[in-house]
């Protein structure tokens, strides 16, 4: 309990000794919730662009890339499995 005090009286003192005021720490949390709305909105822009253009989102396209490269290394194991059984033999 001593550590939470201890952090929390750092805290307080650091927001009354710099200036801050409660203003200037709200203002700073909704600049970064701006700039995530501005990404956000970015991202749904692209994505509204890759919709007309190929008639799949871009989480569509990541996921079929996601599953033919997950395909992809099945067979890869699948096919040295195979290699390895033939060259020393099954000794089930």
């Amino acid at each position: 309990m001593g550590l939470f005090k201890q952090t929390l009286l750092i805290g307080i003192l650091g927001v009354f000794l710099t200036g801050c005021s409660e203003f200037a720490l709200l203002m700073s949390g909704s600049s970064v919730a701006i700039s995530q709305n501005t990404y956000a909105k970015v991202y749904n822009s692209i994505d509204v662009l890759t919709i007309i253009r190929t008639k799949k989102s871009i989480k569509g396209h990541a996921y079929d890339n996601t599953k033919k490269a997950w395909t992809r290394v099945k067979e890869g194991k699948g096919y040295i499995y195979n290699k390895t059984i033939d060259l020393f033999g099954n000794k089930h």
